[in-house]
C-alpha cells in the first residue's frame, strides 16, 4: 500500500500536468485585454514567472554540471549518471507546480500580498534573521525525522536513490517532503510580510536564491574555493558546498543542515571529513583523473542534434534522437554558438560509459557536419583530430576510433595520415568502418537482387560493394571515375566482377529499390527513386526524408551490451 502523501495527485498525467498552470495565464491573459478584469492577476504573472525562473535555475546548473569539458576534475561522485536515475527524476519539477498552486491560495488567504511594494530594505533582514531563527533549525530536525526508520522507507528513500547527486535531484522527493518544505521557504516571506516590511523583490529573491543553493548543494561539482573558508574561517559554518552535502548522500547519519553547516556543528552531526575534503576536491590535491581505455572521436552532425547533447537538456538527450519543433527557436542561437566553436574551441570530453570495467569516453571535435565539406577548412580539422590522437598517446589510452566524417578519406585517407605521421604512436587509431558496413548488409533484405550505391569508392563504400558482389548481388555503383570503380573491381574475384557496374547518373537505378547512400543526395536526386524505395544510408548528415512512399533507415548503429553502466545518453549525437 502506498504511503500517505508519498505520490503526487499529477503523477499520471504525464507532460499534461502542465495545464495546471492554465488557471493563472488565463487570469494574466483576461486582465490584459479587459479593463475589469482580476486584480488579483499581477500575483498570477508573478508566480508564473517565478516558476519559469526556478525551472531555468534548475536547468542552467544541471548544463553546467553534465559539462565534463569544464569541471570533470571537480566532480565529487565520479560515477556516471545512467537512465534508472534520470528516469526516476524525470518530474524532479512537480514541486514547482505544487508551491504555485500554494502561493496562489495564500494570496486568497492574505489579500495585502496582492499590494506590496517593490523594495523593502527591512524585509530583507527580516527575512534573514527568520530563515536563520526558523527555517534553519526547523528543516535541520525535519530532514533528521525524515531519517527515522519508517519516515525514510515510506517517504525520504526517493531522494536518496539516485546514486549521483544532480541539480535535479533536489526536487525529486515525495509530497509530504515538499510540503514541509514549503511551509520552510513560506515562514520567512510571510513573516517579513505579516511584519508589513514585505516586498516583491524579496520574494522573488529568496525564492531563487532557495533554488539556487539548493542546486548548488546536489550540482556534484565542487565550485566553491577553500581559500574563501581559509580567509574567513567561520564562514564555513554559514554556507555549506557541494562537497559537504554530497557527503550527507554517502553518510546519511551527518550533514543535516539546509544551508548552514552551523546546526549540524551544534548538534553533533557535522562530518569530520567536510572540510579535508573539500579543500582536496577544490584544489585538486592528489587526484589525477582516470585514464580511458578507449575514445569515440566525434564531431557534432548538425544544429539539431547538438541539442541532443546531455549538457544541453538532459531529458532530450536520454530519448532516441527526433527533431523536436519546440526546440526551433534555439536554433539561431546554437547555430551562433557552434560558429563560435569554430574560432575558440578545443576537442572535448562530451561524455563516458562504463563497460565490462573499461572506462569509455566520447571527445568532440568543434566541427559541425557542414564545415567538413569546406575546402578551406580541412587543415584545421585535421589539426584537431591530431591533437586528440597525440592527447590521448600522451595520455596512455589503448584505442581511439574516428567518427563519421573524422574519418573521411578524402580528408586524411581514413585516418592514415595521423598513423604516418606518427609511426611510433602506442594509441591504436581505427575506424568503425567494417562494423558500419556489417550493419548495413545485416540491414538490407536476404533475397536483395540489386542495389544502387553511392560514395561506392569510399573504403567503406569499397567493402560493401566486395561483399554483395561476391553474394551475386548487382551492384549499381555511382562514380564518374572511371579509374577509382575498375580499381574496385579489380579486387573482386573474376567470376563476380561482372556483378559491379558503374553508373555516372542517379537516374540509372530509377527500377532500383534498394538504395544504399553513402554520399548525400538532394531531394531532386531521391525523385529518382522508384516508389517503395528503402533508403540504406552511411553519410553524414543523414539525407532529408523528403519522400513519404520510401523508407528511409537510420544511421547505421549497434546496440551497447545489456551490462554497460553509467550510459545516460540514448544516442550519441555523432553517430558512426
Amino acid at each position: 500500500m502506498v504511503a500517505p502523501l508519498s505520490a503526487w495527485p499529477w503523477e499520471n498525467f504525464g507532460r499534461f500536468k502542465y495545464l495546471l498552470y492554465g488557471p493563472f495565464l488565463a487570469k494574466v491573459v483576461r486582465s490584459r485585454f479587459q479593463e475589469d478584469g482580476p486584480e488579483d492577476s499581477n500575483w498570477c504573472l508573478h508566480i508564473l514567472i517565478i516558476c519559469a525562473l526556478r525551472g531555468l535555475i534548475h536547468q542552467l546548473w544541471s548544463s553546467y554540471s553534465n559539462m565534463l569539458f569544464l569541471k570533470r576534475n571537480r566532480r565529487i561522485v565520479h560515477q556516471g549518471v545512467d537512465f534508472k536515475q534520470i528516469d526516476m527524476e524525470w518530474d524532479w519539477d512537480n514541486f514547482i507546480i505544487l508551491q504555485a498552486l500554494i502561493a496562489s491560495i495564500a494570496c486568497y488567504i492574505f489579500p495585502f500580498l496582492e499590494n506590496l511594494p517593490l523594495w523593502n530594505t527591512k524585509g530583507f533582514i527580516a527575512l534573514l534573521t527568520l530563515h536563520m531563527a526558523v527555517s534553519e533549525p526547523l528543516y535541520y530536525w525535519m530532514h533528521r525525522c525524515f531519517h527515522g526508520n519508517h519516515l525514510f522507507t515510506h517517504y525520504h528513500y526517493l531522494h536518496h536513490s539516485s546514486p549521483v547527486p544532480q541539480p535535479f535531484t533536489a526536487g525529486n522527493a515525495t509530497l509530504l517532503e515538499h510540503l514541509v518544505l514549503t511551509g520552510i521557504i513560506g515562514i520567512p516571506i510571510l513573516g517579513a510580510s505579516l511584519m508589513g516590511y514585505g516586498s516583491i523583490s524579496m520574494i522573488y529573491a529568496y525564492v531563487l536564491i532557495f533554488d539556487f543553493l539548493r542546486c548548488l548543494g546536489h550540482c556534484n561539482v565542487e565550485v566553491v574555493p577553500y581559500q574563501i573558508f581559509e580567509t574567513i574561517p567561520f564562514l564555513r559554518y554559514l554556507i555549506y558546498t557541494p562537497t559537504y552535502h554530497s557527503l550527507h548522500h554517502q553518510d546519511m547519519r551527518t550533514n543535516f543542515c539546509l544551508f548552514m553547516p552551523l546546526f549540524d556543528s551544534f548538534w553533533k552531526t557535522l562530518n569530520g571529513k567536510s572540510w579535508e575534503l573539500h579543500k582536496k576536491i577544490s584544489s585538486n590535491l592528489g587526484k589525477s583523473a582516470r585514464v580511458p581505455d578507449f575514445v569515440f572521436l566525434a564531431h557534432v552532425v548538425d544544429v539539431s542534434a547538438a541539442l541532443h547533447a546531455p549538457f544541453v537538456f538532459r531529458s532530450f538527450a536520454a530519448m532516441p534522437f527526433s527533431t523536436n519543433l519546440l526546440l526551433i527557436p534555439l536554433w539561431p542561437g546554437t547555430l551562433s554558438v557552434v560558429l563560435m566553436m569554430w574560432a575558440w574551441s578545443k576537442t572535448f570530453v562530451y561524455s563516458f560509459y562504463q563497460l565490462r570495467g573499461r572506462l569509455h569516453q566520447t571527445w568532440v571535435v568543434p566541427r559541425c557536419g557542414f564545415q567538413y565539406f569546406l575546402p578551406f577548412a580541412s587543415e584545421g580539422i585535421n589539426k584537431h583530430i591530431e591533437q586528440a590522437i597525440l592527447r590521448a598517446d600522451k595520455l596512455g589510452v589503448k584505442v581511439i576510433s574516428l567518427a563519421a566524417l573524422n574519418k573521411n578519406e578524402a580528408l586524411n585517407g581514413g585516418g592514415t595520415l595521423f598513423v604516418n605521421n606518427h609511426p611510433n604512436l602506442k594509441v591504436r587509431v581505427v575506424h568503425g568502418n567494417t562494423l558500419t558496413a556489417a550493419v548495413i548488409l545485416n540491414d538490407l533484405p536476404k533475397d536483395v537482387e540489386e542495389v544502387f550505391l553511392t560514395g561506392a569508392t569510399s573504403k567503406l563504400g569499397r567493402a560493401i560493394a566486395l561483399y554483395l558482389c561476391r553474394r551475386r548481388v548487382r551492384v549499381l555503383m555511382l562514380t564518374t571515375s572511371g579509374e577509382r570503380f575498375q580499381k574496385v573491381q579489380k579486387e573482386a574475384p573474376m567470376d563476380c566482377q561482372s556483378n559491379l557496374v558503374q553508373v555516372t547518373k542517379h537516374q540509372a537505378a530509377r527500377n532500383c529499390k534498394t538504395w544504399i547512400v553513402g554520399k548525400w543526395i538532394t531531394p531532386r536526386q531521391q525523385s529518382w527513386a522508384p516508389r517503395g524505395t528503402h533508403f540504406h544510408q552511411f553519410v553524414v548528415p543523414p539525407i532529408l526524408p523528403i519522400r513519404r512512399d520510401c523508407i528511409y533507415s537510420d544511421l547505421a548503429a549497434m546496440r551497447l551490451p545489456d551490462d554497460v553502466q553509467e550510459l545516460g545518453c540514448c544516442e550519441i549525437m555523432m553517430k558512426d
